[in-house]
């Protein structure tokens, strides 16, 4: 195993030798993001109960449709083509190397399979991040697994079959479908299987509950994993643990960047291969990895988050019609059931004046001196002392 860590801040040389970089696990607006955190925030937050609590009773009175977190979803702004040529730019202007990109959408092939139909568009591999529920009656969850480089081919067949998986309750899931479905993929040579961000208990369930479940499928499922993810959009603390993790189980680490906004990917894998295939092989049979985290990474981890989320409701006027609004962007069940976009449901096409409002003091907190205050308030510049002790890991 040949694996490094390097930081572009502290290390401008550590591109040399390396022909390409490759960027792994980014969103477009293909991906379907839920809405569940915003009645978790009313939970965990009990000063928002009220607020979240009066804007549920004023949505019903004015449209007569009551909020449905669990149904709704917001999708991210970037359409595939934006999400494909900002990952290529970082690579081409602030490495000088040849790019190579995966778009992973959640569940979805969408992108890569629109990108294709360019004939202008460059090698595109056919990605997603497959949602895997897991666990038992006591502990539920589901992990994440980037899927890279699917054959064209199949590709659809595939995404058919992961969707199925997904949709089938754990109860009444065969026993061995998962092993039998991923040592299938694990058969093709062009394929690369990574375990997104292990270690982030995305569904709420406990640290302790969801650590036992990540080792459980590691110990079972490990055997098909190729890499586990350092994720760009994590904190290192997190990250830090991963690559223990990775350790335990004798896995290689490997770049996510998860980028849903408009900043690229906040790390990405450098290597000496000429395609994406040859970077698979690279990381399936010589077992390298050389992860590389820009300098967006160093930023305070709270101040990125918060961009990430601004650039959610934050409106794009030059953007492709669809994606210019976030409004647009967001789709609710409308009083048929319907999933339709909240630019739709509004009285004249526009958001009421309440949440206009609300919107504006959030956005706000993105805006230069309020922006440079939270910088500083939040700096974890010490988390990232740490982070820099080793190199190799």
């Amino acid at each position: 195993m040949n694996q490094t860590v390097s930081y572009l801040w502290r290390e401008p040389h550590a591109v040399d030798g390396f022909a390409a970089a490759v960027s792994l696990h980014s969103h477009t607006n293909q991906s379907k993001e839920t809405l569940d955190f915003i009645a978790e925030l009313s939970t965990d937050w009990r000063v928002l109960q009220p607020v979240m609590r009066w804007c549920e009773r004023r949505c019903q009175r004015t449209t007569g449709i009551r909020p449905d977190y669990a149904r709704s979803y917001w999708t991210p702004p970037l359409t595939p083509r934006l999400a494909f040529d900002l990952e290529c730019q970082q690579i081409e202007e602030k490495l000088q190397r040849t790019a190579m990109v995966s778009l992973t959408d959640h569940d979805d092939i969408s992108a890569p399979m629109l990108l294709r139909s360019l004939t202008s568009a460059r090698q595109i591999p056919v990605s997603l991040e497959w949602t895997v529920p897991y666990g038992a009656l006591t502990a539920q969850t589901a992990f994440h697994l980037g899927i890279h480089n699917l054959p064209s081919a199949s590709g659809a067949e595939w995404m058919q079959r992961m969707a199925e998986f997904t949709a089938i309750p754990l109860t009444e899931r065969p026993p061995k479908l998962l092993a039998e479905m991923l040592a299938e993929l694990d058969q093709l040579p062009g394929v690369l299987i990574v375990f997104n961000h292990p270690l982030w208990d995305l569904y709420r369930i406990g640290d302790q509950k969801h650590r036992f479940l990540v080792n459980d499928f590691l110990a079972v499922y490990g055997q098909f994993c190729h890499a586990v993810e350092l994720n760009g959009l994590r904190h290192w603390d997190e990250n830090r643990e991963v690559a223990s993790l990775a350790r335990q189980w004798n896995q290689l680490l490997i770049s996510g960047g998860d980028r849903h906004g408009i900043e690229p990917n906040a790390n990405v894998n450098l290597t000496r291969a000429a395609s994406f295939t040859e970077f698979v092989y690279e990381v399936r049979r010589e077992r390298q990895s050389h992860v590389l985290f820009m300098p967006q990474y160093a930023q305070p981890w709270k101040q990125r988050i918060l961009n990430s989320t601004l650039a959610a409701i934050r409106n794009y006027p030059d953007f492709p019609v669809g994606s210019r609004r976030w409004d647009e962007r967001v789709f609710h069940p409308d009083t048929d059931g319907n999933m339709t976009a909240l630019s739709e449901l509004w009285s004249g096409g526009r958001a009421p004046v309440y949440l206009a409002a609300l919107l504006s003091i959030v956005r706000m907190m993105g805006a230069a001196p309020v922006s440079s205050g939270l910088r500083l308030a939040w700096n974890d510049s010490a988390a990232m002392r740490t982070a820099l002790a080793e190199r190799k890991v």
